[in-house]
């Protein structure tokens, strides 16, 4: 049976958790924050499971849709041009959550052209090197930067990839459905990765950078189920990952470096197949696993992408974290302590229920939140602002 979760409040769940990684009551926990008005506007349409959406120099973007699909956009405005790029996709292995999946402009584009993917194949998930032609028509596949990250039918899949203040590159994955996967740290899935963008190594000053183990060297987390979203908090050197639990215990997970998030479905190898009435965060079996910063009790919301509103046209909500929600179909903005605790959680009425499944966050050159939906059918990129 599956475990109960008791007292969640409200909407909001204050840092903090059980031993069984379920929210704790709070009997003064504040009420659910109200949103201010938010315009939405639909940048583009007729999309395909959209994903993730990555900005070019000049005002153009391009956004990843995952039965393997790459559109260039003209604009970041309504009414944009969408225009199909040619790629080779000849072994995506496009199956349940898997496919084409994140994308991470290149900060040094405009000279380079350079842009990464996350997206499975048959054999793994792995990240691939493109680079766009000049006219945006074509993409060139220029070598694999890291291969290896597990896939199997598909489900857990991860992929989110964000460029960390110091230029190193964090890509949160998934477990893969695999029971050993999350705790395993000789290999890469339910972890959080810390690479040298350039090289696919291991970034400098990762926990495990001493191991024997290649694959050791690259991680920054472990113990995750599956990461669908990174964001890092501006101004703080704090990043945070969102998490999909099973059926209780969605997961914003403040990163630690060497830190383990407690998912252990093999529960320490003593079970067989894949256990997921194990606590999302087992403190019992793992007394120093990583508290979430917020849980989502029971039901979950599928929660996703993930970016951090920033600038003066935010008003009071710069500073918040946003986060999409599939199975939810909403946005969720989250307010944090300085440490990083939440402290209060809002759901804007323009996008509650309004616009269908919610993938993608991504905060725009132009100070705007920019969100992909994924209802599979006419799928949008939506541009959100005050």
């Amino acid at each position: 049976m599956r475990r109960s979760v008791a007292g969640v409040v409200a909407l909001v769940v204050v840092a903090g958790c059980s031993g069984q990684g379920s929210p704790q009551p709070q009997g003064n926990a504040p009420a659910a924050g109200r949103a201010p008005a938010l315009k939405v506007e639909v940048v583009t349409a007729g999309l395909e499971h959209g994903w993730d959406v990555g900005f070019l120099p000049g005002g153009k973007a391009l956004v990843t849709q995952r039965p393997g699909k790459l559109t260039l956009l003209s604009g970041t405005g309504p009414g944009a041009t969408a225009t199909t790029v040619q790629a080779d996709f000849a072994d995506l292995f496009a199956r349940s959550e898997g496919g084409l999946m994140s994308l991470l402009v290149h900060p040094g584009f405009a000279a380079n052209r350079r842009f990464v993917t996350c997206q499975t194949t048959q054999a793994d998930t792995r990240l691939v090197n493109w680079r766009l032609s000049e006219d945006g028509t074509r993409a060139e596949r220029t070598g694999d930067l890291l291969t290896g990250i597990p896939v199997s039918s598909g489900r857990h899949s991860g992929c989110r990839m964000e460029l960390a203040d110091d230029g190193s590159l964090l890509v949160g994955t998934g477990d893969a459905a695999r029971a050993a996967s999350a705790q395993d740290r000789n290999g890469l899935g339910g972890k959080v990765l810390r690479l040298d963008l350039e090289t696919g190594g291991p970034a400098p000053g990762n926990p495990f950078a001493g191991s024997a183990n290649p694959r050791e060297r690259l991680l920054w987390t472990y113990g995750h189920r599956n990461v669908q979203g990174l964001a890092k908090r501006p101004g703080t050197g704090q990043v945070f990952a969102v998490e999909h639990g099973p059926d209780v215990d969605d997961e914003v997970n403040l990163l630690r470096s060497g830190g383990n998030y407690g998912w252990d479905p093999s529960r320490g190898g003593t079970v067989g197949g894949y256990d997921e009435d194990v606590p999302m965060t087992d403190v019992k079996r793992f007394p120093d696993a990583v508290a979430a910063a917020w849980s989502s009790g029971s039901p979950t919301e599928a929660v996703c992408g993930a970016a951090f509103l920033s600038g003066p046209s935010w008003g009071e909500l710069d500073g918040v974290l946003a986060v999409t929600a599939l199975k939810g179909s909403k946005l969720m903005l989250f307010t944090l302590d300085p440490a990083g605790a939440v402290r209060q959680v809002a759901t804007p009425a323009e996008l509650n229920d309004t616009h269908g499944r919610l993938r993608g966050a991504r905060l725009g050159p132009d100070g705007a939140l920019y969100v992909t939906t994924s209802n599979g059918d006419d799928d949008k990129l939506l541009r959100i602002s005050r």
